[in-house]
């Protein structure tokens, strides 16, 4: 079975920065287990299958190196840039089908603009129990972090500095404890930190995404992610403008950067847009066995 790919770095507008997805075209209908075994062929952090829908213009499929999950912002961003180099959408709206319901997606120029759906703020987790996960000081943390899903759920956590930001080191014990008092369902993520001032001057916030195995130790840019710290942050007037820059991926030499819109008064929101720019990498055929 051969499938066209292409690999495409997301909220960058350059190679080589952002984060990287791999785009399988037509391959929605392969199996898990395969799937997953192409992710960890690639050592992404994910990859996308896309096929026919009854529901939207494509079915966009996600995968992790050890399950599928719902949605997530990055890859979602290098499908579409996908489709338009290989000439199968042009500017404008465009639906997709995902496993968190139909995702809008604008495309405009360079730019692809998605709309997460309206957010779902869930429970709200001790500070001492994120911080031990982190490996930094309670006293690190501003507020209360909590999780929020747009798509796909993170437990939002503030801190005070970039300093305390770049510190970070994930503590494998304390995640599974952090884990264990969540009940972690199959599509729960890890603590998405963030602070209030950029990675460079046009930013507005800067944040970090540290992975547990088999995932790479750490995600360059969460779209997903993105948008659901900006439901958090507007919902609790941690910022004045719900339009803001986010910035991701510095730190490990992949600058990423997206132009983030909340929609919505603070005490309901109706959803958050998340815009970024993608690259084409590479392109060619991907020859999967009939089982793996």
């Amino acid at each position: 079975m051969d499938f066209d790919f292409d690999w495409v770095d997301a909220f960058t507008d350059q190679i080589f920065g952002g984060n990287g997805c791999a785009v399988v075209h037509g391959g929605a209908g392969l199996s898990d287990t395969l799937c997953m075994a192409y992710v960890r062929e690639t050592s992404l952090v994910e990859c996308t299958f896309t096929g026919p829908s009854e529901v939207a213009d494509f079915k966009v499929k996600y995968y992790l190196a050890s399950r599928e999950i719902p949605f997530a912002g990055h890859p979602t961003i290098a499908t579409v840039a996908a489709l338009r180099h290989r000439g199968l959408i042009g500017e404008g709206p465009l639906r997709l089908e995902t496993g968190a319901g139909v995702v809008d997606v604008d495309v405009r120029g360079a730019q692809i603009v998605m709309t997460q759906i309206a957010p779902v703020f869930g429970v709200e987790v001790p500070v001492d129990l994120v911080a031990r996960v982190g490996g930094v000081a309670a006293s690190d943390i501003i507020g209360q972090p909590q999780v929020v899903s747009t798509g796909l759920p993170f437990c939002i956590t503030v801190l005070r500095s970039r300093a305390a930001l770049e510190a970070l080191k994930l503590n494998p014990v304390a995640l599974a404890e952090y884990n264990a008092h969540l009940g972690q369902g199959s599509d729960m993520m890890e603590p998405f930190w963030v602070t209030l001032d950029g990675a460079t001057a046009v930013g507005d916030t800067y944040s970090r995404l540290l992975l547990a195995p088999p995932s790479p130790a750490e995600d360059p840019f969460t779209g997903s992610a993105t948008g659901a710290m900006a439901a958090y942050l507007w919902a609790r007037g941690l910022i004045d403008n719900p339009a803001f820059m986010a910035e991701q991926g510095h730190l490990m030499g992949r600058p990423g950067r997206a132009e983030v819109e909340v929609l919505g008064p603070r005490d309901a929101i109706t959803g958050v847009r998340v815009a970024g720019q993608g690259r084409v990498v590479m392109s060619g055929q991907v020859f999967m066995p009939e089982t793996a």
